[in-house]
């Protein structure tokens, strides 16, 4: 993976981190969103890291053009901000992760394995003030849309099951675990779900299951 932050102490502290995990592996650092571009390009890793503000191209528009041009490397953007700005921002660039740096280190390696297996993850800080604005009509909602009534409307039963736990963060073989379905099947169902929701993503659909009350309410899709 790659980590890519301003801040040469912040870099050796996230790895120091990682190195935890024999499951990850960091092949490259950036100081900058133009070397994170660089970097991506040349070692196609399957996460980013990517801080939001630094100088130059900063992480979110890094974000944007890895989302675009190479969508094979998740990214995940670690940041000091949580405003909900950067929050909003952030998910329409195709970030598949937000975590805060003041985040509990085991929220870092619990977020990376997620988007690494096609999951999505935000940290429970950030996801509470992204429920927080859909509700409230804030940046987010614009972000997202008008997507809880929708669910009901729109959505199988088993398909509800499923949004369930891509709100939880699982990726699809996860899912498949969960609900006894072959990887391929729970692949369909997620494509069906962001069809029918009109996102683009799965960070995008985590959210509708948190507006919807699918996460974080006892119902973890095993209806």
């Amino acid at each position: 993976m790659l980590v890519a932050d301003d801040e040469a102490l912040v870099r050796a502290a996230v790895r120091a981190i990682l190195a935890r995990d024999p499951g990850i592996e960091v092949v490259a650092e950036a100081r900058d969103g133009q070397e994170a571009v660089d970097a991506v390009r040349e070692h196609r890793p399957d996460v980013a890291l990517l801080d939001i503000q630094m100088p130059g191209l900063d992480g979110i528009a890094a974000a944007e053009w890895i989302h675009r041009e190479l969508p094979g490397t998740a990214v995940v953007m670690l940041t000091t901000f949580g405003e909900d700005d950067f929050i909003a921002r952030a998910l329409r660039g195709g970030a598949d992760g937000f975590l805060l740096k003041a985040d509990d280190p085991r929220e870092l390696l619990t977020g990376v394995h997620a988007v690494a297996g096609g999951g999505a993850y935000l940290s429970p800080k950030v996801a509470a003030r992204v429920v927080a604005g859909l509700r409230t009509g804030g940046p987010d909602a614009a972000a997202v849309g008008p997507l809880a009534a929708r669910l009901t409307e729109r959505l199988t039963e088993r398909e509800h099951a499923v949004l369930a736990l891509v709100g939880c963060g699982l990726s699809n073989a996860e899912i498949g675990r969960r609900l006894f379905l072959v990887e391929g099947t729970v692949k369909a169902h997620v494509s069906a779900i962001l069809a029918k929701l009109g996102v683009r993503n799965r960070v995008e659909a985590a959210i509708a299951a948190y507006e919807a009350g699918l996460v974080g309410r006892g119902r973890d899709g095993g209806r």
